[in-house]
């Protein structure tokens, strides 16, 4: 998280694609490439970024490989291939030849076939018209706050930054989800490339999901955005499987050169947008910390830190460097962006920063839920906010999140660390056991390593062989 940012996403006209059908494609039209050419830059910017490390370089080749095999244009430079630097498991495309895959979903993946089905699956919505047919279905000029709205009810709640482009990919129906899903497998096919990988990835995006799910206490039922809308994972990992198989073709993975080049990328949060550990948070760079209250999920985004809890409420840290206002300004900003009248302010000051904290209640057809904004000044023009919404009278479970909003020492700016990718080689007497040992994590190591590799418990490593695992530094 850096600074707050409200993303218009897509117009209508951002998604209107030129007559096509899944089989055969046409060209992009420079229509098509302006609309894509005016998305892009906000579109990056809400997923952290283009990644900037050299890895940037080998998923743009990739992509721009696999994209040709859809027709969409006449040259491999026709695409605009994005690692993005982003750590949740995503993948889209966009019309005006825009592709894009985050670097925690690479980092996920096991050779270069399964990158290439992945980006291959977002080029086959944009071929088969999905966008087109999903604007025309719902229009998308407000899709961050109709996503929110529609979890909650709420305006309030509709309004939080800092999720809506996350959830970009979610709005295509189980039945495009499975043409695009054939197409990938064709494009894979065309291109050289072993079509039994778009099955792998999808295993092991699924048990991915599940291990995330478990973990932010949900039980392994929560979809990662990739996943949402597709049909259950199991159906169509062995439907994909199926299919490849009736190709009767084999073909690359190039492992090694996948392998070579993933090696040190980044994963987790990135550093300059702040630190997630559990349920603490940490910014070097801006100098804050805060803890969620015990139970909560975090998750980090370069607009704002997110987190909740299911049954207690969420909540959205935002704020940044604001000149020409005060607290009481701010706070009333706050307010009104959220589409509320700003209600009493309340005067407190919290280890030391001067706070203002007010609250109201949004009256539903299924009951009332509390909403409460607290602002932070951490200096002259410097100031952020938590918004946290509750089920009646659950306000409470947010007390340990306000009081912890601190200054980060230097001590805690120091110790604060992010995590990249190190591919090894298993040595003589390694096993699994003793490799997921070394993952950086406090939890479930096993389960980590294991699916980031593709692998299970009983595998028997052989040495010599290549293994990746994730590291602090």
């Amino acid at each position: 998280m850096i600074f707050p940012t409200r993303l218009a996403l897509l117009t209508a006209a951002a998604l209107t694609l030129a007559s096509a059908g899944a089989a055969q494609a046409p060209g992009l039209s420079q229509a098509e490439r302006r609309e894509g050419a005016a998305a892009n830059p906000q579109l990056t910017a809400q997923f952290g970024g283009a990644y900037p490390g050299p890895q940037a370089a080998y998923v743009r080749s990739v992509g721009r490989r696999i994209a040709m095999q859809s027709g969409l244009a006449a040259r491999p430079d026709d695409y605009t291939v994005t690692l993005l630097n982003s750590n949740i498991n995503n993948a889209f495309a966009i019309p005006g030849g825009y592709v894009y895959v985050t670097r925690q979903l690479v980092a996920l993946m096991n050779d270069e076939a399964e990158l290439a089905f992945v980006l291959g699956h977002e080029v086959a919505h944009v071929a088969a018209r999905h966008a087109d047919k999903r604007a025309k279905r719902s229009g998308l000029a407000g899709l961050g706050a109709a996503i929110l709205g529609a979890v909650t009810g709420s305006s309030v709640i509709g309004n939080l930054a800092g999720t809506g482009a996350q959830l970009y990919s979610l709005n295509y129906s189980r039945s495009q989800e499975r043409e695009a899903d054939s197409l990938g497998v064709r494009y894979l096919a065309r291109a050289g490339y072993d079509p039994a990988a778009s099955a792998d990835i999808l295993a092991e995006l699924g048990a991915q999901t599940n291990l995330e799910a478990r973990l932010s206490g949900q039980g392994g039922k929560a979809p990662a955005p990739w996943l949402s809308t597709h049909p259950a994972n199991a159906e169509r990992v062995a439907e994909v499987r199926r299919q490849a198989a009736a190709l009767g073709k084999s073909g690359a993975t190039n492992r090694d050169a996948f392998l070579d080049a993933i090696d040190g990328m980044a994963y987790d949060d990135d550093p300059a947008q702040g630190i997630v550990q559990g349920t603490r948070f940490r910014h070097a760079g801006l100098g804050l910390a805060f803890d969620a209250p015990p139970g909560f999920a975090l998750q980090n985004s370069p607009s704002a830190v997110n987190g909740s809890k299911q049954g207690a409420g969420r909540f959205t840290f935002g704020g940044g460097r604001v000149a020409g206002t005060d607290l009481a300004a701010y706070a009333r900003t706050v307010w009104q962006g959220l589409g509320a009248t700003t209600p009493e302010l309340r005067a407190r000051r919290i280890n030391g920063v001067d706070a203002l904290i007010g609250q109201t209640r949004v009256q539903r057809s299924d009951g009332a839920i509390d909403a409460s904004v607290i602002a932070y000044q951490f200096g002259a023009d410097s100031f952020y906010h938590i918004v946290m919404l509750a089920p009646a009278n659950g306000l409470p479970v947010f007390a340990p999140l306000i009081e912890s909003v601190r200054r980060l020492g230097p001590a805690d700016a120091a110790a604060t660390r992010g995590r990249r990718v190190k591919v090894v080689r298993v040595a003589a007497g390694d096993t699994v056991a003793s490799l997921a040992a070394r993952m950086a994590y406090d939890d479930d190591r096993m389960a980590r390593f294991t699916i980031l590799n593709g692998i299970t418990a009983a595998t028997r490593l052989v040495p010599g062989s290549r293994v990746k695992l994730i590291v602090a530094g």
